[in-house]
């Protein structure tokens, strides 16, 4: 049995949620065990990102200013992102996240602000936590592999926090599958 079918996501109760219009923002904050420069190089090495990101890159999202291709796991849709801020190992900008990271007794606070439409938070909210769940075991060299897209979304651990933070945050998640009309 492999690490990622033994894996199993907590309690929907690490992702916040700041409410504006038909775009929130999820903001999502970790203490890691690993100082800052190990943390900001797990979210810019493409390498390393294919192991735990929802997303793929190609490019260079350590350079402000740089352009990069950056793909949504399960979509195939590539898209510009445009690299806004990357003040190593601190901060880091670009499309519609924000990552800060501060020192904290050897290790680092990790926070996330992902701005995304409303009636997908709760999707959100349930694949940071279990994203940064893979991040966490992996910089502590327990990989477990990438869970993500349509991997994540069929796991019993994602649908069960995608009804818990739809719960907290008030919202009725969209259905997986349905047609649009």
């Amino acid at each position: 049995m492999s690490a990622a079918v033994e894996y199993a996501p907590g309690p929907a109760n690490q992702v916040e949620v700041h409410k504006d219009g038909e775009w929130w923002t999820l903001i999502v904050t970790r203490e890691l065990r690993h100082p800052p420069e190990l943390v900001w190089e797990a979210l810019i090495d493409p390498e390393q990102l294919r192991e735990w990101a929802p997303f793929e890159v190609e490019g260079d999202l350590g350079t402000e200013g740089a352009t990069v291709k950056l793909t949504w796991v399960g979509t195939g849709a590539v898209t510009d992102a445009a690299v806004k801020r990357a003040d190593p190992p601190r901060v880091l900008e670009f499309q519609n996240l924000r990552w800060e990271l501060e020192p904290l007794d050897g290790g680092t606070r990790l926070t996330l602000w992902h701005s995304i439409p409303r009636n997908y938070v709760a999707w959100g909210a349930a694949g940071w936590q279990i994203s940064l769940d893979v991040l966490e075991r992996r910089l502590a060299g327990a990989r477990i592999g990438r869970i993500a897209g349509g991997a994540a979304m069929q796991s019993e651990g994602w649908r069960r926090l995608v009804v818990e933070y739809a719960e907290q945050f008030g919202v009725q998640p969209p259905i997986w599958g349905a047609k649009k009309s």
